[in-house]
């Protein structure tokens, strides 16, 4: 695994991080998602990024992976980066949701507790909130610092705007904000129209989640939509209607260029994300053991020729 400097920090994060957005809740194997981490720390994946709502049930992700911390992995804390994130509706009444000191400190101290972690690496504000002053925010993430509650302040989905604010915020009490997230992939390129500047202005570390755009740019689609598959199990962030014949088209064209250069659609799509000197790490998710392994192969080529490059760009043109 190579790793690459967080921006204008000492911190290293690996080229492919595990995510637990998806099959890390109560819903799902407990044996697999163990033996999915531990692949994954075996092949030198240090990162593993959580969030307070994340399972099903919200929660159950962290719960899950406190209990692999204390099974064995935490005996590895000091070669591990946990992140985990606060923001999105997390339980019922004025409390549970949004940006304001009050849900941001509520949230943590469960994280934590959830994890059985002393603290976080990363820390992020998973959304901004436009209910709760701005200034309410960075100051409660800048007091969890300081609290040794968190060790690096990262900020997800924030308007570029927003974003230099709260970072000029963080710098004048001295805990610069240390990443971005968001999510990127060859179908949803919204960090290039403005935050790769912002980005480098701020000299931040920048992380894409959602690189396979929830399993488009996979070869589980080439066929048309799996009866399995999260447009009809759930519909929340893929919906049926969005999978189009073009799009279909778009996907196959994406994966024959993908078979010229001996790599899956998935493993392309993954490249071509850590080809981009602004990526810091890519945020992979994984049903099994086997697809995080396949994911990690990635890394064996992320160069890509110009001609190679403008191929892809024809082809997901309008």
């Amino acid at each position: 695994m190579d790793y690459r400097f967080c921006g204008a920090s000492g911190l290293q994060l690996p080229l492919i991080s595990l995510g637990m957005w998806h099959n890390f809740g109560d819903n799902d194997s407990y044996s697999v998602m163990k033996d999915i981490v531990w692949t994954a720390f075996d092949k030198g994946v240090t990162h593993f990024d959580l969030a307070n709502n994340y399972g099903p049930l919200p929660g159950s992700a962290e719960t899950n992976f406190g209990r692999i911390l204390s099974e064995g992995l935490n005996t590895h804390r000091d070669e591990i980066i946990v992140s985990s994130k606060a923001g999105h509706l997390m339980w019922d009444g004025p409390y549970g949701d949004g940006g304001s000191r009050k849900y941001l400190m509520a949230s943590i101290n469960q994280s934590l507790k959830r994890t059985g972690l002393e603290y976080f690496d990363i820390f992020y504000s998973h959304r901004y909130c436009p209910d709760t002053p701005l200034e309410e925010t960075v100051q409660a993430l800048i007091d969890i610092v300081k609290q040794g509650k968190a060790l690096y302040i990262g900020l997800s989905k924030y308007p570029v705007d927003k974003a230099e604010e709260a970072c000029r915020m963080m710098r004048e009490q001295h805990v610069r904000c240390l990443i971005y997230q968001d999510r990127y992939n060859m179908l949803s390129r919204k960090p290039e129209e403005a935050h790769i500047d912002f980005l480098e202005r701020e000299r931040l570390g920048f992380i894409a989640f959602s690189p396979l755009a929830q399993g488009l740019l996979t070869n589980r689609y080439l066929n048309g939509i799996p009866q399995d598959s999260r447009a009809i199990k759930s519909g929340v962030f893929l919906h049926r209607e969005d999978i189009t014949p073009e799009l279909i088209q778009k996907l196959t064209e994406l994966n024959g260029l993908a078979a010229e250069r001996g790599q899956s659609l998935a493993q392309m799509s993954l490249s071509w994300l850590l080809a981009k000197k602004t990526v810091t790490s890519v945020i992979a998710g994984a049903s099994s053991a086997a697809q995080m392994d396949d994911s990690l192969k990635a890394i064996d080529n992320i160069s890509f020729s110009d001609e190679e490059l403008k191929r892809i760009d024809s082809i997901l043109a309008d």
